[in-house]
């Protein structure tokens, strides 16, 4: 039965990942699946309206999905706290300001206020980037256990000719950022874009988070650069302190000081 749920949840993030509709074959191949079995899922999905049937055999996502991921997101405390400082940093810096989560290796963009520039970057909400080449990313990955470290620092993809890949080199920047209390990105998972976030601490000094702003390399030079640290410092300060974490340098020198 579990192995049962998980090729269905698979099928499922499959066809909502994908642009358009797919066939059983097809979905049956990206999942090293029977073609039987994949087809016995995708109609109890269907039963189930999770999932629609297109003419000719090919299936989509519902909107049904949607409205569990927006009932989600409506519950996330985090995100409803973060809406007012989201804005006040957008119209401070002019700069798309994301928060994201940590999942393993990856970062998931929960809450997104764009920036009114006509030249932004491009992110989604539920959207997902390599934490190591991100900035939110960098922010939260800093604070994990030496051992977590050391095992991410051996499966480092690059995405551009600026991803950090070099084991030794990642762990003296995750030293960096654990130091100064903000990550950059500089072009490392987009050729183009860049960015600069901090952490976010709860009472217990446990980094649960990141705020941070990205758009155009060329306007992160380093003068810029430095004054988007601070605000985006000063944001995951407001935040923490929400969070009964107290004053930023107080959260990040408690989850400093236990990091091991």
């Amino acid at each position: 039965m579990n192995n049962t749920l998980i090729k269905g949840l698979a099928i499922l993030e499959t066809l909502a990942r994908a642009e358009v509709p797919m066939g059983v074959t097809e979905i049956a191949l990206a999942l090293a699946l029977p073609k039987s079995n994949a087809h016995r899922m995708l109609q109890a999905l269907t039963d189930q309206r999770y999932v629609i049937r297109h003419p000719g055999g090919r299936y989509s996502a519902s909107i049904k999905l949607w409205e569990l991921g927006s009932a989600a997101l409506s519950g996330f405390d985090l995100r409803r706290h973060a809406e007012s400082v989201m804005e006040a940093l957008m119209e401070r810096t002019g700069e798309s300001v994301h928060l994201s989560v940590l999942d393993q290796r990856e970062v998931v963009y929960v809450h997104k206020v764009e920036s009114p520039n006509p030249v932004r970057a491009y992110s989604q909400i539920g959207g997902r980037a390599a934490a190591h080449c991100v900035a939110t990313g960098k922010a939260m990955v800093a604070f994990r256990g030496r051992t977590a470290l050391a095992a991410m620092s051996e499966h480092l993809d690059s995405h551009t000719d600026r991803t950090l890949t070099n084991p030794a080199r990642f762990l003296a920047e995750m030293e960096q950022v654990r130091k100064r209390g903000y990550a950059v990105n500089r072009e490392e998972w987009r050729i183009g874009v860049s960015g600069v976030a901090a952490p976010i601490g709860d009472a217990a000094g446990t980094v649960i988070a990141a705020i941070g702003v990205s758009g155009p390399a060329e306007r992160f030079k380093p003068a810029r650069l430095k004054q988007f640290a601070e605000e985006v410092m000063q944001a995951a300060a407001g935040l923490s302190a929400g969070l009964g974490g107290g004053e930023s340098h107080h959260v990040l020198s408690r989850v400093t000081s236990a990091w091991h």
